[in-house]
């Protein structure tokens, strides 16, 4: 009698896929659609958020067109593994921005265990500076995916997150009434307007 072997997370090959880009380009809609198909396939997920982002939800990923899933409300990166069991084959983060620079370390533990990582986050901030540990991020992941939203101003292509809010913390959450995604050519002219 033939019997087929089942293999394990641990023979498997793991690996981490970077989701980035501005405000409103899809970034969470794109991680949940990929975790979607995942649970399709039967494979056992655990999704994770920051605490700092209760926006829509505390504790769901939501996205700004209002498809969500149920998470795991973590404050700081080295969490997340205490909740990983045996059975976990994809892990699922959001808004990895907010996390300290220990996500890297945990999403290569992670990928090394043999689990698919998957990440969405902004990869810049507000001032269109590398944010956070995002550029880690996408150095040690084999798969990077930048998304794009439309400029509000003249509808070409955007990767900027403009912020209309007067503030200048580094941080500040929002949604279509603190950000606007531009273009190149429109954030340079409202950010620089003498160049």
């Amino acid at each position: 009698m033939f019997l087929e072997k089942k293999n394990t997370r641990q023979e498997k090959n793991g690996w981490i896929e970077v989701i980035c880009g501005s405000m409103f380009s899809g970034k969470t809609e794109e991680l949940i659609r990929r975790l979607r198909r995942a649970e399709i396939a039967g494979q056992k997920l655990k999704i994770f958020k920051p605490a700092i982002d209760n926006r829509y939800s505390d504790t769901k990923v939501v996205s700004h067109d209002e498809k969500e899933m149920h998470s795991t409300v973590v404050s700081k990166a080295a969490e997340i593994l205490k909740h990983i069991t045996d059975e976990i084959e994809v892990v699922g983060i959001d808004e990895a921005q907010f996390f300290d620079e220990e996500i890297v370390k945990v999403a290569n533990d992670l990928a090394n265990m043999g689990i698919r990582v998957i990440i969405a986050g902004l990869d810049m901030d507000y001032k269109g500076n590398p944010f956070g540990p995002m550029p880690k991020l996408m150095a040690i992941a084999e798969f990077v995916s930048k998304v794009h939203a439309i400029c509000t101003r003249c509808g070409n292509l955007a990767h900027y997150s403009h912020r209309t809010a007067h503030s200048d913390d580094l941080v500040l959450l929002g949604t279509k009434n603190e950000y606007e995604p531009l273009c190149r050519k429109c954030f340079n002219e409202l950010n620089n307007p003498e160049s």
